[in-house]
Parts: structure tokens; sequence; C-alpha cells
């Protein structure tokens, strides 16, 4: 029998070896949020950050416990704009990104 990887540990061995893919991540769960496919782009916020900086690093950035962060990003969770903006730029400096927004017609 054929072993298979969970599809998180596939994206988390693939962002820890990929920037571009890294980056594109980043990128879709924000846009997902701004098309307001709001629990697909907290998903994807929360896969990041998961392969990435972890939640409790991420709680030091913000100034928030990991477990309101993982609640905020979770499937149930109702971030307040202030909170889910905070965690777009900490997520964005600690990358060393600038996400911008255009506009297309």
């Amino acid at each position: 029998m054929a072993l298979t990887r969970n599809v998180k540990e596939t994206v988390r061995a693939r962002m820890e070896r990929d920037p571009g893919f890294r980056q594109a991540l980043l990128e879709e769960g924000v846009e997902r949020l701004l098309a307001g496919e709001v629990d697909l782009g907290k998903a994807v916020l929360r896969d990041y950050v998961n392969a990435t900086i972890g939640f409790q690093e991420l709680g030091d950035l913000t100034a928030k416990s990991p477990k309101s962060l993982m609640r905020m990003l979770g499937p149930d969770g109702n971030p307040q704009a202030r909170h889910l903006f905070k965690i777009i730029s900490c997520l964005q400096e600690r990358a060393g990104l600038e996400l911008k927004v255009h506009a297309l017609r």
C-alpha cells in the first residue's frame, strides 16, 4: 500500500522550501477575504500561520493570545476588522512583503 501524506503536511513542506508558494498563499488568503469569501480567507491564513511563524509568535507580534488568534481564524471565528488587519500586517512584515490592492474592471 502506498503511503500518503496529509494535505496540510504537504502544504507545510512546500511552504518551507518554496518562498514563491508562501507568498502566493498569503496573497490568496487576503484576496479571498477581499472577495467576500471570509471563511476561505480565514482558512488559508490559518494554514499560512501554521506553516510559517506559528500562533505563538503571531500572538507576540499582535499582543493577542495564540488561542484567541486560533479562534479568530477558525471556522466559527468572527474577528473584528482591526484584529484581522493587524494579523495581515504582521504576516506581511514578518514575510518581508507589502501586499497592494489594485482595482480591476
